[in-house]
């Protein structure tokens, strides 16, 4: 049993699990071993599966309500675990894309180029459900109205006040891949040319069969500070990182504005989605 419980116990985090998250499954790990109780043996106790156990204590899902309840009870330790899950609703992001969230809030300038997703800031509420629904491995239901609501929560940036400068560059096939189906996708669609009608927020398309392409290299985001500060943010496959190095900026920024050269104007891009919206193209 001993040989059992120390291998069941053997935490790898992953380099983007937060130290809050570390911190909690490790005291709930201990006070486990000290109730000499296996994953198993707790789940049955708390009412959860023993995958479930497992996986917040290996810092692979963050710790739900009802689970710390439930520990809480379990362990007799009242407020220690849901006081912390409390304290991880105020952080909505994870921690790898949080520094460039704060960024993005206080951009006065943002330009982007994205070639799987419509960009979080002009998604509608359905799209972003239904791209989260399609993550894999899965995430449960709490988990992605968690994701929903801190995607839609970052939109505030299109009405604030002063307003910013903000451009997107759109692959094709971004609007064409019909995410949560092709009634959300109209949707979506149209929601698109309704923000593009705003002055400081420009849309362009860049067609699949443009034979040059200065955005082989993958999406990125430019973002410029209030204090005129640009730094750039590159993510792939949930790891994010927010560029300062002064070289790196001045290429990006040089690329992007090529990309905005081979794509349809706002204009042109405006028509092409009302046609993919009206399903003429």
């Amino acid at each position: 049993m001993t040989d059992h419980r120390n291998n069941q116990n053997q935490n790898q985090y992953d380099e983007n699990v937060p130290v809050s998250l570390r911190i909690l499954s490790t005291q709930m790990r201990a006070l486990r071993e000290g109730a000499e109780l296996t994953q198993r043996e707790l789940g049955d106790r708390a009412g959860f599966s023993e995958s479930q156990i497992g996986s917040v204590e290996q810092g692979r899902r963050p710790l739900r309500m009802d689970l710390a309840e439930q520990l809480e009870k379990v362990f007799k330790v009242p407020k220690v675990f849901t006081s912390v899950v409390n304290e991880q609703l105020k952080e909505p992001h994870p921690s790898w894309f949080q520094p460039f969230a704060d960024a993005e809030a206080d951009a006065v300038a943002l330009s982007t180029y994205r070639t799987h997703l419509i960009h979080g800031l002009l998604q509608t509420e359905e799209y972003s459900r239904a791209v989260h629904l399609a993550y894999r491995p899965a995430v449960d239901d709490e988990e992605i109205e968690r994701r929903v609501t801190a995607r839609l929560g970052r939109q505030s940036l299109l009405t604030r006040t002063p307003i910013p400068s903000l451009s997107f560059i759109l692959e094709e096939i971004v609007l064409r891949r019909p995410i949560g189906g092709h009634a959300v996708m109209r949707r979506q669609l149209s929601h698109l040319l309704e923000v593009s009608r705003s002055r400081h927020i420009e849309i362009q398309v860049m067609p699949t069969d443009r034979p040059n392409h200065a955005g082989l290299g993958g999406p990125f985001t430019l973002v410029e500070a209030s204090d005129q500060h640009v730094s750039a943010y590159l993510e792939v496959q949930d790891n994010g990182q927010l560029i300062t190095n002064v070289r790196t900026i001045s290429q990006l920024a040089r690329r992007y504005g090529i990309l905005q050269s081979q794509a349809l104007s706002s204009e042109e891009s405006a028509d092409f989605i009302e046609q993919l919206a009206r399903g003429d193209r």
